[in-house]
């Protein structure tokens, strides 16, 4: 694991006292961080600015939309993200920050800035870059001494491991991390929106990052179709417009989109391209603000009908409130971000195609406030999928790290949500909610993307988002992101640890219901049965009427025995593991021996968790999983947070996230004992303590 770098500053002012140029020893020059899975196809030189060129320089004229060319790596998503990153200096100089040089306070060390995950990232690389023959072999700019293009994808390739890794994906991907956006992806070929220009349009002057694509579909990848347009091939759109037009039928206003291929050739060859007829039917000032440029740069105008008929893919790169400056738009987002996860046997339910599971997911609460101004909505893209009025929201799930651990075999999980509106509920839901309640939305599908994202207008009201896997068991990070056009609230939904009020006439070893006084004939039997139970311990233990953890193991499985517990409930025996624990928990005296009054109190409980037990293994299978104990400890009187049980699960479930009977009983004596042990800390103590980490400190004492 690399070692905690220093920041920027610190790193080139000891560099410059030094004298010495930087090299990056988390990143170096060699072959594995260009390729993990493969040799380099050619003998790679890694050369430095000042050896490639005089009067290397990171910017030359600035920054521009041409200054990307490709190079031999398949990650064009990413010079797509890295050309509309050009469009924008605000954002440029947030992720390339400005004043670096290659001769001021030049120390071989430069600095960008990455979002992930919820926060930004710095990033520092020195100056070396792969080369063959003298010449750049991945991302460069078409001036030869400019290197800003070339450093960023190097300091992208660190982040992720390695250049390779950054070979296919899409290019939300590295516009999110360009801005910290949230994405949606619209797929053309399947069902195109009606609001989908209305929708551009507003991304467009919210400062939002759009890519499109086209599907290979059989075609070899970076074909060109009769048409000019690439397959497989990540483009940037630059703009969007309805403009005026004047034919010989009237004026009319057509939609266009302008669009640019990162290899900065390859343009559409038809309506609205740059030597079309239709450019006669408007004046040449509207051309000039629309910035025609008649030259194969990789630049071109498309009519809207055409874009979509041609592409199957556009993406938008929705900025979050922070990096909306207002040049183009005056509305920003409202955003919530929370962080989550998936893990085995605790929070991975699976999708909702596993009923028995699904409820165990995290759950996360949304209250829409506020409706949709008027102008938000367009009459012309009226869609009767659409309620006329409610809240619009971005929901986006992100899973975490997956591309960087490409390197160990480890693949993206299949992920998607559901979305169910609260009624008179509270809390978490549970499992019978969603046996009998439809999700009033949902992500489109399941997929193995990074992140799945969608677009939604529902009534105001409060709502549940459920986060998942597709199968159970799968562990993961993620982030959900929450945007909304209008006042909103969200917030993980969470128990908090404690003890459940329970019904009078459920047993709890956490708090005894109040019992009717016996009669006179239930006394004296309740009192031979004590002397027969008595008789039997003093045959077992001896004279001293104590038991240690071995003698105990004994006790208790004759005893179970005797009683007509099924040996297959808690595989045989009880091990001496469990004993020791039981003997530290319930010895008051701390002899470490329980005498016959402490034995009596552990037996009653261990009765009680015998039939809960029963109770709660629905399958019959002689253990839980880890679902089955969470109702399970709920019906003895405890609750427990997502994190504490997670805790628990990982303290005592096995491999396969099963809960014997044995460890059933550890954990419930467990709780028991921690619960009665906080209760008398806080009363003796006015410091204030968690109940979560009390728990956490103590699971494994």
């Amino acid at each position: 694991m690399p070692r905690k770098q220093a920041d920027y500053e610190t790193v080139r002012r000891q560099l410059l006292q030094n004298r010495q140029l930087f090299e990056d020893p988390d990143f170096p020059a060699v072959d594995q961080s260009i390729f993990f899975s493969q040799k380099p196809p050619r003998p790679f030189e890694w050369k430095r600015p000042h050896e490639l060129c005089q009067n290397p320089q990171m910017f030359v004229g600035g920054a521009s939309r041409f200054d990307i060319a490709q190079g031999e790596l398949g990650d064009c998503w990413f010079l797509a993200a890295l050309a509309a990153l050009a469009l924008d200096e605000h954002l440029l100089y947030k992720v390339v920050p400005p004043n670096q040089s290659f001769s001021e306070g030049y120390a071989g060390v430069f600095k960008f800035m990455f979002w992930q995950y919820g926060e930004w990232k710095e990033v520092l690389v020195d100056d070396r870059l792969p080369t063959y023959q003298g010449r750049l072999v991945f991302v460069h700019s078409t001036e030869k001494n400019e290197f800003w293009s070339a450093l960023l994808e190097k300091a992208y390739a660190k982040l992720h491991g390695s250049y390779e890794a950054l070979k296919g994906g899409n290019t939300i991907e590295a516009m999110e991390d360009f801005t910290g956006g949230i994405s949606e992806s619209f797929d053309l070929k399947d069902k195109t929106p009606r609001s989908l220009f209305r929708t551009l349009v507003k991304a467009y002057e919210r400062d939002a990052q759009i890519g499109c694509s086209i599907n290979t579909s059989g075609r070899s990848i970076e074909a060109v179709t009769n048409s000019g347009l690439v397959v497989g091939h990540a483009y940037t759109m630059t703009d969007v417009k309805k403009v005026k037009v004047s034919t010989a039928s009237g004026k009319q206003q057509v939609r266009l989109v302008r669009l640019r291929n990162p290899w900065g050739q390859k343009e559409w060859n038809g309506r609205w391209s740059d030597n079309s007829p239709e450019w006669k039917y408007i004046d040449q000032r509207e051309r000039d603000n629309l910035g025609l440029i008649l030259s194969d740069d990789g630049e071109f105008w498309m009519q809207y009908e055409d874009f979509i008929r041609e592409y199957d893919r556009v993406d938008v790169c929705n900025l979050s409130p922070e990096s909306i400056r207002g040049a183009r738009g005056n509305k920003k987002w409202i955003e919530s971000i929370q962080s989550g996860q998936w893990q085995k046997g605790a929070s991975a339910g699976g999708c909702r195609n596993f009923p028995d599971t699904f409820w165990i997911n995290p759950q996360f609460a949304l209250g829409l406030e506020q409706e949709d101004d008027p102008e938000d909505d367009d009459p012309e893209d009226d869609d009767p999928n659409i309620p006329k009025t409610g809240g619009t929201f971005l929901v986006a799930l992100m899973q975490k790290n997956r591309r960087k651990q490409r390197r160990m075999g480890v693949d993206n999980l299949t992920i998607g949500f559901a979305i169910y509106e609260y009624k008179d509920q509270e809390g978490q839901l549970e499992k019978n909610f969603f046996l009998y309640n439809a999700s009033k939305a949902r992500s489109h599908t399941f997929v193995n993307t990074r992140e799945i994202s969608g677009r939604y207008k529902l009534p105001v009201g409060r709502y549940c988002v459920v986060p998942s896997t597709f199968e159970p068991n799968q562990e993961g990070q993620f982030l959900l992101r929450i945007y909304s056009l209008k006042q909103s609230t969200a917030g993980q939904v969470d128990e908090a640890t404690g003890v459940v009020d329970l019904p009078k006439e459920m047993p709890s070893a956490a708090k005894e219901p109040a019992k009717p006084a016996p009669t006179p004939q239930q006394s004296a039997q309740l009192d031979a049965q004590n002397a027969r139970f008595k008789e039997f311990f003093l045959k077992l233990t001896g004279d001293d009427m104590e038991v240690d953890a071995w003698e105990l193991q004994e006790v208790l499985n004759a005893a179970m025995k005797r009683e007509g517990g099924d040996q297959e409930l808690h595989g045989g025996s009880f091990s001496i593991e469990s004993c020791k624990s039981m003997v530290a928990l319930s010895d008051d005296d701390r002899n470490g021996k329980l005498g016959f009054e402490e034995f009596i109190d552990l037996w009653r409980d261990l009765i009680k968790w015998r039939e809960v037990f029963k109770k709660f293994d629905k399958d019959n299978s002689g253990t839980f999983n880890a679902y089955e104990l969470k109702l399970a400890m709920r019906s003895v009187g405890y609750k427990m947070s997502a994190k504490t049980f997670g805790a628990i699960v990982l303290r005592y479930a096995d491999r396969n996230s099963h809960i014997t009977f044995d460890s059933f009983i550890g954990v419930a004596i467990k709780l028991k004992f921690m619960f009665e042990t906080f209760q008398k800390h806080r009363q003796g103590n006015k410091a204030v303590i968690d109940l979560d980490e009390f728990i956490m400190v103590n699971m494994y004492s």
